[in-house]
């Protein structure tokens, strides 16, 4: 499978999942699940930790993309509780460049630092969603961003495993370097 093929196997998963739930409009946990899937910001960074697991193999296959989404919720309920944070936006935009740049040069971290650095981003990702929340059902709101975040980077995985398959880490590096330069628009209000 080509890279283009990856990246158009990876759009269509992530909007089948937004066709699906917009069947259900009106309720918190759409609204919840379409959330992360509507900004560039979180897909790529979703899709990326993902991707980032595959290199690293082993436990980080799973134990990143847990460590991101149980580190979002409780961003998400601080951010509901009122704690305040400076520099959520630039966190956000930051966790893009970096995530992508650990992919793109193959850092292969191990299993406490890459999950330290994904936690830390994690944490900004979930602040951001809890205040932008306007549901007043915050459980539906949560997991359904949560389990969004989950297929997202479940297809990360899919697409890493995929283009190191066909072309090994080369087409890897590619998809982070992809979000790279995404995290760079996002700083420079491109995207």
């Amino acid at each position: 499978m080509t890279l283009p093929n990856i990246v158009a196997a990876t759009a269509a998963v992530a909007w089948s999942a937004v066709a699906h739930a917009e069947v259900v409009d009106g309720s918190a946990f759409a609204a919840g699940f379409i959330h992360p899937l509507r900004g560039l910001d979180h897909v790529l960074v979703m899709l990326t930790v993902g991707i980032w697991s595959v290199l690293a193999g082993g436990r980080a296959l799973w134990a990143w993309p847990t460590v991101f989404v149980s580190t979002m919720l409780v961003g998400f309920v601080a951010a509901t509780a009122g704690v305040q944070l400076p520099w959520v936006g630039t966190a956000i935009s930051a966790s893009i460049v970096m995530l992508g740049l650990l992919v793109a040069l193959a850092v292969r971290a191990p299993l406490w630092a890459g999950a330290a650095i994904i936690g830390l981003f994690a944490f900004f990702h979930g602040h951001a969603h809890g205040t932008e929340v306007t549901s007043v059902n915050l459980l539906g709101y949560g997991v359904g961003f949560a389990l969004a975040t989950a297929v997202l980077h479940v297809a990360g995985i899919a697409a890493g495993m995929v283009a190191e398959g066909s072309s090994g880490r080369l087409a890897v590096r590619a998809l982070g370097a992809l979000t790279l330069v995404g995290g760079l628009a996002c700083f420079g209000g491109l995207a």
